[in-house]
């Protein structure tokens, strides 16, 4: 299976990410991608930049060495309404609104509130993909978030990131969770979770995942330039008109 894009990528702006947005852009260029986003952690991750920095982004440029360059955020859940940490305005800017549970501005739950946290996220209208929901520090129901997943229209990410050097204890997690997501039909969005530019476009032990339980490419969102954009363009018609 190809892969063309890498749509979770931080840079120096998340506070605890080491590359440029230069950096990562020629990084993917390097690897033979055709797209990134740039998705830095939304305000209230510790660290993290101030509001203003995501209203800034389109003074980048659409493409740098050949690759287009997305406009995102990887806004974190603050509460089990599955409230987002940027304000609507902002995000709607966004090209891309990547959400999810993290240490610091998430609760904490059992199964049950994590889950409910989780799926009503996933109802948010400004959310494209959930990030990293193998995440073992926010165990859920998963079949009850895949399943709600597939009946919003949501992508569900496989992170490598999860798999490699943070969130300790995901294989299995994230593992079930491809199975399931054949099962319903869900998208699936491979991540790398890039902190450093080396890791662009690193999706090796996510890439095992989806081989081992047989999703087939089509529901895989980077293989394709042209399913990231159509799937983007139905998630937008989808966000609240003011």
């Amino acid at each position: 299976m190809r892969f063309v894009a890498d749509l979770h990528v931080h840079t120096v702006a998340s506070g605890h990410a080491y590359s440029t947005v230069l950096e990562v852009a020629r990084a993917a260029a390097d690897r033979g991608l055709e797209m990134i986003a740039v998705t830095d952690h939304g305000p209230a991750m510790p660290g993290g930049p101030h509001a203003y920095h995501f209203s800034n982004q389109f003074c980048m440029p659409e493409s740098l060495f050949g690759v287009r360059v997305l406009k995102g955020v990887e806004a974190n859940v603050m509460d089990r309404d599955g409230t987002l940490d940027l304000d609507e305005g902002r995000l709607a800017k966004m090209e891309v609104v990547l959400a999810g549970l993290h240490t610091f501005c998430a609760p904490y739950g059992t199964v049950a509130e994590n889950t409910a946290m989780m799926v009503n996220t996933i109802r948010n209208p400004w959310v494209d993909v959930i990030v990293h929901p193998g995440n073992p520090e926010y165990l859920i129901d998963e079949e009850a978030v895949v399943r709600e997943a597939a009946e919003q229209g949501v992508a569900l990410e496989i992170n490598n990131s999860s798999l490699t050097v943070s969130r300790k204890g995901s294989l299995p997690h994230c593992d079930h969770i491809a199975c399931l997501a054949k099962e319903y039909g869900c998208k699936i969005l491979m991540g790398s979770d890039s902190h450093f530019a080396y890791s662009v476009g690193d999706f090796g032990a996510a890439a095992e995942i989806v081989a081992r339980n047989g999703i087939d490419p089509a529901n895989v969102l980077n293989t394709s330039v042209e399913a990231i954009t159509r799937y983007l363009k139905e998630r937008r018609d989808k966000r609240p008109t003011k």
